[in-house]
């Protein structure tokens, strides 16, 4: 598409999920493209330092200017085999190759080739590693994301790379992603997480990382007290001294609306086991299950995003109309999951964001901007 399209670059586009390191002769075309943004993933071990020189390069050709990319720490389900889970105190991490890997993937009945796979595996690399040079890493860029995964595999190919016909087991997928979730709480990152035919097990995980930190919900009943107690606390102030500076602060201080003011600000200062912000990458599931990601209990903040590639192609178009009308327009951002960065990569951001203003009849200059305010709350909250 051109610009005599009037598509409002101007507002500020912004990728949400994307890989262009996997085609790392396209990164030094970044600067020249109409999108403001990327938010480049990892998905192995090679991509952790690859994604990390990627933003060092970019972003300082324009220091004063926003960042170009931002840089996504984490292990895509493919390669979670790769981490052996140290965590527990059983596990061996020194020759245990076959066995690990004999542990943590599904292998088929009929299967011969396995003892040989493996030979071209790499050593397993202990979880507790990954996550102490993963926090390194973020701390290196204090606007890094973490790009967690949980997806049950099945065969096939990415970006050309053939696929074993070998599933990681769900339960180490999700081992090794509650583990990058944890990390992420304690970082007060972002994560970006993908779940293919595995939204409830990505719930679950995330159901027991919330548990004991659940959001207070207030009846409206109870907000009616609250108004009348703030109002009753107002008065008697004013009364007694002729100022009612201080009834802002009275009822943060007691009264049920304190409940979630106390909430907030112990969320600030107590080192939490959940991220509070999440991306529900290329998100494909029904839209009766975008309930249990959106309650008003849930102390993270969901977002989903959509892209062209994933979404809007095949069986997944049929329902993802229905998805994006459901969702709160605060929660919605697109991506275009592409591997190659340039001018393909803004044609697919182009082409969703019109689909999804579109679909919610949204004026497209406003809807644009709509979408680059998600984008920056999900990011930087």
């Amino acid at each position: 598409m051109s610009d005599s399209d009037g598509f409002p670059w101007e507002i500020g586009v912004h990728d949400a999920h994307c890989h262009p390191t996997d085609t790392m002769a396209s990164i030094a075309g970044i600067p020249e493209m109409k999108a403001t943004t990327l938010t480049v993933m990892a998905t192995r071990g090679q991509d952790q330092d690859l994604v990390l020189q990627a933003a060092q390069s970019i972003n300082s050709q324009a220091p004063e200017g926003p960042d170009r990319i931002i840089p996504c720490f984490g292990w895509h389900p493919w390669f979670s085999h790769q981490i052996i889970d140290d965590t527990t105190g059983e596990a061996k991490t020194e020759g245990q190759k076959e066995a690990h890997y004999s542990s943590v993937l599904v292998i088929p009945a009929d299967d011969t080739d396995f003892a040989e796979f493996v030979k071209h595996l790499p050593e397993p690399k202990p979880l507790s590693s990954l996550i102490a040079e993963t926090r390194e890493r973020l701390k290196q860029f204090p606007k890094a994301l973490l790009d967690g995964r949980d997806e049950q595999i099945t065969p096939g190919s990415r970006e050309g790379r053939k696929l074993s016909p070998y599933k990681v087991k769900i339960d180490h997928q999700r081992a090794i992603l509650k583990a990058q979730l944890q990390l992420a709480g304690e970082m007060r990152r972002a994560v970006s997480v993908h779940s293919v035919q595995a939204h409830g097990t990505v719930f679950d995980a995330l159901k027991e990382l919330w548990a004991g930190h659940e959001r207070v919900v207030l009846s409206r009943r109870a907000r009616g007290r609250n108004q009348d107690a703030e109002g009753a606390i107002s008065a008697e102030k004013e009364d007694s001294d002729g100022k009612g500076q201080a009834s802002s602060t009275k009822g943060s201080e007691g009264g049920a609306n304190a409940i979630g003011t106390r909430s907030a600000e112990a969320c600030q200062q107590e080192l939490l086991p959940f991220p509070p912000r999440i991306c529900m990458h290329s998100y494909s599931g029904p839209p009766d299950q975008l309930r249990q990601f959106m309650a008003k209990t849930n102390p993270s903040d969901v977002y989903f995003s959509f892209s062209s590639l994933i979404n809007f192609t095949g069986a997944h178009a049929r329902k993802v109309g229905d998805v994006i009308k459901a969702l709160p327009e605060d929660r919605i951002l697109i991506e275009s999951d592409l591997h190659t960065a340039g001018p393909e990569m803004d044609d697919l951001l182009e082409d969703v964001a019109r689909q999804v203003c579109g679909l919610r009849e949204w004026e497209l200059r406003s809807g644009v901007q709509k979408l680059a305010d998600n984008w920056k709350r999900f990011v930087y909250g």
